[in-house]
């Protein structure tokens, strides 16, 4: 089986893998006889495996994420409760398609099924604990339970042992207590536990995409030919990948409870400012304490004018709203500049003005039509967010390694599968890991347009 299968598997993946290349030919010029020579396998981003570990890593991490914020609807009583789950079940939907593409469709629906079954188990808790029944919460965890021993051992015998049943069912417990608990402390009031437990699900699914990447490249060589998902150069990529679209799950949540009013927006915000002060700091690691709070100044700056036009909007000011539409074009622009010299060039000014003005309209437009009611609209185009956000890491990852490619070593196969589960396998720390993390978080390189998702 060869890796296109598995990639048109999913709408929009292929959209996806184009950036490397158009950024790899924008910046050709910057490759002399020493660089050639280290442009090896070992240090590509753009392999048959890195593709497979993206897709997985794109696909779990918004499970995680799509899974935190709808039973918070739940627990509200949201209007957009029905959008929200069906957004959900939509990426349930690809995350089985890419299952089929590897273990056949029998494979996909047998995964599918089990899969959406700890949907429902996650749903009747919430109706649950709106009604105040213990016994019905009590229920739902047994039923929990149950999933992640049928789970585990679904992942064991399809990889044949490279996942074993009692590596992935701990990780599986972590996965499900840190949705429960990020939930309960939602209904409890405690906002702020609530949104960094929903930050390290995040994290946590990625390292699993890791993982099972690792186990389907040993159990099928042919599908990755032959190439390795675990490299540093991929770890990279990967890090920004899960960093990108986390980006865009949190401002997208974070301007809709702005729009509503909502108790816990000083802690959305906060925990979307939490991720521009991590950036923000990995930039003064490496440029100086100058160019961090450069950085810093101008980030902060796009969420500021995000967070002025959901005032706007609520007091029916249109002047004020046009105003931040003004100040966010003047954002991209230095932006783009910024980023253009830090990399040398590598991501030009006017690639990046383009992607970041894509950027900017998803967050607005899903916006726009959360408080027009449409909550159908709001939902595809948070999505079309996300998955749009998987573009920098491809691009960035390659501008990062022909910037520094004596930094990444190649990284043999592992000899045997991590018995970690959903923990992922460890890859030597890279001091340079961040460098461009937070640089560009919102700097798309495509300058192709973007395909629309398939609800």
């Amino acid at each position: 089986m060869k890796m296109n299968k598995l990639l048109v598997a999913l709408p929009l993946t292929l959209a996806m893998l184009v950036p490397t290349a158009a950024l790899a030919d924008s910046h050709g010029g910057h490759s002399g006889n020493s660089h050639e020579s280290v442009q090896t396998a070992e240090i590509a981003t753009d392999t048959a495996a890195a593709e497979l570990r993206i897709l997985l890593d794109t696909i779990l991490t918004e499970h995680a994420f799509l899974a935190v914020e709808a039973m918070r609807k739940g627990a509200d009583g949201a209007a957009d409760f029905d959008q929200a789950s069906a957004a959900l079940l939509a990426n349930s939907d690809d995350l089985a398609a890419a299952v089929s593409s590897v273990y056949g469709e029998e494979g996909g629906a047998a995964f599918q099924e089990i899969w959406n079954s700890h949907i429902g188990y996650f749903v009747d808790y919430v109706v649950a604990t709106g009604e105040g029944d213990q016994a019905a919460k009590d229920a739902a965890l047994t039923a929990l339970e149950e999933y992640k021993a049928e789970q585990s051992a679904f992942f064991d015998s399809a990889t044949e042992g490279r996942l074993p049943a009692a590596a992935v069912q701990e990780g599986l417990d972590m996965h499900v207590d840190q949705l429960v608990q990020s939930f309960d402390a939602y209904v409890e009031g405690d906002f702020e536990t609530s949104y960094a437990l929903e930050r390290e699900s995040i994290h946590h699914m990625s390292m699993f995409a890791e993982t099972l990447s690792i186990a389907i490249a040993d159990q099928f060589p042919d599908v990755v030919e032959g190439t390795n998902p675990d490299t540093p150069a991929i770890d990279l990529r990967a890090q920004l990948n899960y960093t990108f679209t986390e980006h865009a799950g949190l401002a997208v949540m974070a301007m809709q409870d702005g729009a509503d009013g909502a108790e816990s927006f000083d802690q959305a915000a906060g925990a979307l400012m939490a991720n521009a002060d991590d950036l923000s700091a990995a930039v003064a690691s490496v440029y100086g304490e100058e160019a961090g709070a450069q950085f810093a100044e101008i980030w902060g700056s796009h969420i500021g004018y995000f967070v002025d036009y959901v005032k706007a909007t609520g007091a029916e000011d249109m002047e004020a709203q046009e105003q931040a539409k003004v100040n966010l074009d003047a954002y991209i622009a230095e932006q783009a500049a910024f980023l253009d010299a830090a990399t040398e060039g590598r991501v030009p000014a006017d690639a990046l003005e383009e992607g970041l003005s894509a950027h900017v309209s998803q967050l607005l437009a899903s916006f726009d039509s959360y408080v027009a009611g449409d909550y159908d609209a709001a939902y595809k185009s948070m999505r079309e967010a996300y998955m749009h956000m998987t573009m920098p890491s491809a691009g960035l990852a390659a501008a990062i390694t022909d910037q520094f490619p004596e930094q990444f070593g190649g990284a043999e196969m592992p000899d045997k599968m991590p018995a970690t589960g959903l923990g992922g396998a460890q890859s030597g720390t890279l001091p340079y890991l961040w460098i461009f993390a937070g640089l560009m978080l919102a700097a798309v390189t495509s300058t192709l347009a973007f395909r629309a998702r398939k609800q």
